[in-house]
């Protein structure tokens, strides 16, 4: 398996650089703001908390609570892990050395990267910039799924273009997988973190009995240091298969975390409404950042999410300007190369309140270069 490019570039700066400009998670609540959350019973758990194993699958209340986040899933239909181990589990179970997945691109490397590592052909389905921002070519879905294709993967709100795709879109994608009965695997990370909440798409799995929702506390809910997130589905043999491989990883969740969790899903309202907020407020700053810098940079506006993928005009290159950037300025923010996408992008986070102060240190940068 290839080195994660992404995380061994995070590894080497991001707890080094100063400010950081590209992290795609929303703004963490401390531990104090989160239990402030808590209803009596959540409080009551987290003080008598004992410090052993837990379920495999989850805890009960906690795989409840993840449940009526959808409209059609039961906490049987549920697996509790941490985000990445899910993609895992999930693509070493639907997939074998041969099969073919077709992947939206760019994408987390993981996406990809698993399927390849277990000898599958990828065929990638990338997005394309255009004068209004990003398009996903429909059409290039129905000409290239066949019998030999055993899995549609697709991530949306998309990470790192910040694009949002429509229900009409989504509604196709499921009526080609089901026309030749495969499996969709939906990376809804950044679900909860639209721009505005009618722009939110119905879950994978409450729309197809096939599809695999994958969703956690990371992103929207930026509590990524839990390290909670779910697969949804309907497919219990799939599911228990995956907590069968999972005895050979970490077995369990950590029982401090899953009872945080807990909070933090059946506080929702509370914390997808600040990151809305923090979104909102960020998005209108990089709207007037970027549209004062056109000479330099092609903004690429997001639909919903946390990131967005701008792409720097010049000749220069985009892994030489990051470089700089983070020696020079202490300032982090990732070449697109990373994504293994060509020409000069780069991603930036919207979602952290630092965002405008890590947007001057850029201004500043680019008076001086």
């Amino acid at each position: 398996m290839r080195l994660f490019a992404l995380e061994r570039y995070f590894s080497k700066y991001e707890f080094a650089a100063k400010h950081i400009l590209s992290a795609s998670d929303c703004e963490s609540l401390s531990v104090h703001e989160l239990l402030s959350l808590a209803d009596a019973e959540c409080r009551d758990l987290w003080n008598d908390l004992r410090l052993g194993y837990t379920e495999t699958l989850g805890h009960p209340l906690l795989l409840n609570a993840i449940s009526r986040l959808y409209k059609t899933v039961t906490s049987k239909q549920v697996l509790v892990a941490a985000p990445q181990e899910l993609i895992f589990l999930a693509f070493n179970v639907l997939l074998s050395r041969g099969n073919q997945i077709l992947v939206t691109t760019p994408a987390y490397q993981s996406l990809h990267e698993i399927a390849a590592s277990i000898g599958c052909e990828v065929k990638e389905w990338t997005l394309r910039p255009t004068s209004r921002g990003w398009k996903l070519d429909i059409q290039f879905l129905a000409d290239h799924v066949s019998n030999a294709t055993k899995l549609i993967v697709i991530n949306f709100p998309h990470n790192p273009t910040g694009h949002q795709i429509s229900l009409e879109v989504q509604h196709e994608i499921i009526r080609v997988a089901e026309k030749y009965g495969i499996p969709i695997f939906s990376d809804e990370m950044y679900r909860g973190s639209e721009y505005h909440t009618e722009d939110q798409l119905p879950a994978i799995v409450d729309e197809y009995d096939r599809g695999i929702s994958l969703w956690g506390l990371s992103k929207s809910f930026g509590l990524p240091g839990l390290r909670i997130g779910w697969l949804a589905a309907k497919d219990s043999v799939f599911l228990a298969k995956c907590s069968q491989l999972r005895d050979y990883l970490t077995i369990c969740n950590s029982a401090p975390s899953e009872i945080l969790g807990m909070i933090a899903v059946r506080g929702k309202e509370n914390i997808l409404e600040r990151t809305r907020e923090i979104l909102s407020e960020n998005l209108a700053k990089a709207d007037t950042f970027f549209s004062a810098h056109i000479e330099s940079f092609d903004w690429l506006r997001p639909k919903a999410g946390s990131v967005a993928f701008p792409i720097m005009k010049n000749q220069n290159s985009i892994e030489d300007f990051c470089e700089k950037l983070v020696q020079r300025k202490g300032l982090l923010i990732t070449p697109g190369s990373l994504f293994q996408y060509p020409g000069n992008h780069f991603r930036i986070g919207i979602g952290r309140r630092s965002f405008s102060s890590a947007l001057g240190i850029l201004e500043q940068y680019l008076r001086e270069a």
